[in-house]
């Protein structure tokens, strides 16, 4: 053997279970083949268990792991997420779809929500959802699989999941298991440190002790390791996103079987629905300031589709992000490295990247500082870009109806945010960059729906004199609106290939 092989990790242990420790020791069994594979969590401290809405890359997560889609659908008692309905956000009354996928087909070289603003101009007031392929299935209540041919509009569009987290987590575990990884209950009581301020070890309440050459911490908001040992810091962004408690209860089921995410905002924060195929998941999230506990959980349930399933369960978190996600042999995944409130499914995404790009900068026993410093680059990036626009959807409101939305009204805004609605308010101009997780669909939808205005089209439109924009956007409309037509329901799509052996 090699004195380079001498420094592969021969061990790693993931504090923590839910589905940040699964998701992570599924990854690690199917790329890792040398090290052994530890996962140790407590029954009785639990997760949160509320990330059950997802956005469209988990589908190659699970394809990565050789995950059987329908079959995976069925375990989690899951079903299918075309995008987000916001309710209320800009304004009472007010309704809009984040779609997944792009709005229509580009037909010219100029971007096709430039022509729908001339068209705008010019009088018409067809609104943009009209041009998506997912938003005009999700509001009939329908779904399909896209197609794989890029000359018809059923190939436009993109979807993602809704299942329930604590399932997922538990079919991970049986991916894990069958796979090597060892999982231990117990409750740590203490972490050792070696001399370098390395992590040596954990240690049981029952006196047991577990080595490893590198640490997982997914171990929830409190951070056993990458805060409470080695005291990584944490940046608070409250003054972006003020709320910081939200309350979630299950509901029997009823009402349409939504192929989508829906979030109303409310007084003093936002309500979400996740349907699944048993029951649908609901919760709110507030400002502490601005409403009491009680009234918030009274809110909630005042608002339910169904009878409520379980006692409602409070949450507080800080939003914001650690300074370090990898401290030395420690990184953090999930809600040990931070939180982003769950308004646009982003909670198990940024476990899927913070585990993809922890492989991708994989270490071994010299645990090399550049790797470190790039990975925790990459993550401080995708944490901005996805702090930027959740704050857009408090920022540019125009409701005034209570202290949370005048505050946020009038709040000071990131650069980075203040940019890109300068571009987008001056040309209708979109410009996020490559490496961000919402790109130019995601803001157009944001920025549309939220009534952010832009005063002007692109100069180049009126430099196409040759092409027929009115009668491409109008064919777009009828492509769309007959392919919706022909698809299944939300519902026959699920009871033909994926429905639960017990959804009840």
């Amino acid at each position: 053997m090699s004195a380079h092989d001498d420094q592969r990790l021969r061990s790693v242990a993931i504090i923590g279970g839910g589905s940040a420790g699964w998701m992570a020791a599924a990854a690690l069994a199917n790329a890792v083949k040398h090290a052994k594979i530890t996962v140790v969590e407590s029954e009785e401290i639990g997760t949160v268990g509320v990330g059950e809405a997802t956005i469209p890359p988990i589908k190659l997560f699970n394809a990565r792991l050789g995950i059987d889609e329908n079959e995976f659908v069925r375990q989690t008692q899951g079903s299918f997420k075309l995008g987000i309905e916001f309710v209320d956000w800009a304004r009472k009354g007010n309704r809009y779809f984040h779609p997944f996928g792009p709005y229509g087909a580009d037909f010219d070289a100029v971007p096709l929500h430039q022509y729908w603003l001339r068209e705008r101009q010019r009088g018409d007031r067809t609104d943009i959802g009209e041009y998506s392929m997912a938003w005009v299935a999700g509001r009939a209540g329908k779904f399909d699989q896209p197609s794989r041919d890029p000359r018809l509009a059923k190939s436009t569009f993109d979807y993602a999941y809704h299942f329930d987290a604590g399932l997922y987590a538990r079919y991970l575990r049986g991916y894990s298991e069958s796979r090597g990884v060892t999982r231990l209950e117990g409750k740590i009581v203490d972490v050792m440190l070696r001399a370098d301020g390395h992590i040596e070890g954990v240690r049981l309440a029952d006196g047991r002790e577990v080595h490893a050459d590198f640490f997982v911490d997914c171990s929830g908001f409190r951070g056993l390791l990458i805060e409470g040992a080695l005291k990584s810091g944490y940046e608070d962004w409250t003054h972006f996103l003020p709320c910081d408690r939200a309350v979630a209860v299950p509901c029997e089921s009823a009402g349409v079987f939504t192929p989508y995410t829906r979030s109303t905002a409310r007084e003093a924060g936002w309500q979400w629905r996740i349907p699944l195929q048993h029951r649908i998941g609901n919760g709110y999230v507030y400002c502490s300031r601005f409403i009491s506990d009680q009234s918030a959980t009274d809110t909630l349930l005042a608002n339910l589709d169904g009878k409520p399933l379980a006692d409602p369960r409070p949450l507080r978190f800080v939003t914001g992000r650690r300074r370090a996600f990898w401290n030395r042999n420690c990184v953090a995944i999930g809600l040990a490295a931070g939180f982003m409130e769950p308004l646009e499914s982003t909670s198990l995404h940024l476990i899927q990247t913070g585990i993809t790009r922890m492989l991708a900068l994989f270490p071994d026993r010299r645990f090399d500082e550049l790797a470190i410093r790039e990975y925790n680059r990459l993550t401080a990036l995708e944490y901005e870009g996805i702090r930027d626009f959740l704050v857009l959807h408090y920022h540019a409101t125009v409701r005034d109806d209570s202290e949370l939305w005048r505050a946020c009204a009038a709040m000071v805004i990131p650069d980075s945010l203040q940019y890109k609605m300068e571009h987008f308010r001056s040309r209708g101009r979109l410009v996020s960059t490559s490496l961000e997780l919402f790109q130019n669909p995601s803001w157009l939808a944001v920025f549309v729906g939220q009534l952010v205005e832009a005063q002007a089209y692109d100069p180049l439109v009126d430099q196409r004199t040759d092409v027929d924009a009115s009668r491409y956007l109008s064919g777009l409309r009828r492509a769309i609106a007959e392919t919706a037509a022909a698809m299944p329901t939300h519902r026959e799509y699920i009871e033909a290939h994926c429905r639960a052996l017990r959804a009840s």
